[in-house]
């Protein structure tokens, strides 16, 4: 008989399974921590966007409170010995933890054999320009980590390829097919690219591959551990993988029992529950401000089925159609997402600035703007600056303004 689980106990176990939960006012976590929550999530999405704060560094932050950010940079370069994250395609451009290293070597290997899907431009570069991809993998070997800038030839064909040059385009096939990986990032979020073995080891990449099916088996397996109760649909996107297989490997976790089958309040669709996800008070009552790259918010149609929270990221919008702002982080006070707050940090003055705040249909103010004011108030220390400034004219703008000369 399949079991049925409510709406609110699915939040539960979801806020549980998510790493919630923890006390975000105590002592600052350290790299057990912060790298056992790497582990739990799977990865942490990577994204340019620099406004407020660089994305990956924000899910630690939401789920742990201010932690010391170095540790990121610390455990995803320098040599393979200490390195304990790679980047690579997971959820997207992603940071992962390196021991899930060979369960990404199939999509590196189909990528190499015109298969994969990530970007069929890139399929058709490689097939258009194998001598200047081999030229730009052997001047790696022979030289060491290098950027697209730092290629011989490598701005030749500049404003091609999504106004790539011939030298990105190369070392973005390269990477997506595994033959080289991200040693480290400069300047501007720059990818300097090295040889597999100078990244992960040389054990790693020597070892025996694993099966498709085995490495997707474990990506589903990771992806129900952090959803904790799951679709079809949710488990596939988690890792980005191919739904008809997806489907057959639910159906070989269920019959190991691993998953378990669950009816969910509200869900159309089938869904299942990780055989070790439960709820806790602790993560049920968490609030945080939430990144739009937080995996509680990057499939947005879950977040809407999960929280009913519909949330778009409105930096591609014209400005003249945004309904809440540029970057909007929603925030969740006691495991509801109650209001939208468009931030920006204005590093050169020290502000974290309140661009616009939103509250949620029917939540009180008189609650809200505390709450949110004083997790305003610990953002902004986490990033170094040293106050909030309410930049907006709303109900909720000048409840807040009112909560920070209460402090």
């Amino acid at each position: 008989m399949t079991r049925y689980l409510s709406a609110s106990r699915v939040r539960a176990i979801t806020l549980a399974a998510q790493g919630f939960g923890a006390d975000r006012d105590g002592p600052a976590p350290g790299r057990r921590a912060i790298l056992s929550l790497v582990r739990r999530l799977g990865l942490l999405q990577i994204d340019s966007v620099n406004v407020l704060c660089r994305a990956h560094y924000m899910p630690l932050y939401s789920r742990l409170g201010p932690y010391d950010r170095s540790w990121l940079e610390h455990f995803n370069q320098g040599p393979a010995s200490r390195r304990r994250l790679f980047e690579y395609w997971g959820h997207e451009a992603s940071l992962i933890p390196l021991e899930d290293y060979p369960l990404y070597r199939f999509r590196m290997q189909r990528a190499r054999e015109g298969g994969g899907g990530l970007y069929k431009r890139l399929e058709r570069f490689s097939r258009e320009q194998p001598a200047f991809i081999a030229a730009a993998l052997e001047e790696i070997r022979h030289h060491g980590a290098l950027a697209a800038s730092d290629l011989t030839d490598g701005g030749r064909g500049q404003g091609s390829w999504w106004g790539w040059s011939h030298g990105k385009s190369a070392l973005e096939y390269l990477f997506w097919s595994g033959q080289v990986l991200v040693s480290h990032r400069r300047g501007n979020f720059e990818r300097v690219y090295d040889l597999p073995e100078r990244v992960v080891g040389r054990d790693a990449v020597e070892a025996p591959m694993l099966s498709p099916q085995a490495a997707q088996r474990a990506l589903v397996a990771r992806a129900a551990s952090a959803m904790g109760v799951a679709s079809a649909r949710d488990l596939q996107r988690y890792f980005r993988l191919d739904g008809r297989e997806t489907r057959s490997r639910i159906d070989e976790l269920v019959e190991t029992g691993e998953l378990v089958p669950v009816e969910v309040e509200g869900w159309s669709m089938p869904a299942w529950q990780h055989i070790k996800a439960k709820a806790n008070r602790r993560a049920s009552d968490a609030s945080a401000l939430l990144s739009p790259f937080d995996p509680l918010m990057w499939d947005r149609e879950r977040a809407a089925r999960v929280f009913g929270f519909h949330y778009r990221i409105e930096i591609y919008t014209p400005s003249h159609l945004r309904q809440y702002g540029y970057y909007v982080l929603p925030f969740m006070l006691a495991g509801q997402m109650v209001a939208r707050v468009d931030l920006k940090a204005e590093r050169t003055q020290g502000v974290l600035q309140v661009m616009a705040a939103h509250p949620e249909p029917d939540v009180t103010l008189e609650t809200l703007a505390p709450a949110l004011f004083e997790e305003l108030a610990r953002l902004a220390r986490f990033l170094g600056l040293s106050r909030v400034e309410m930049m907006g004219s709303g109900l909720l703008d000048r409840a807040l303004e009112a909560a920070s000369v209460r402090v």
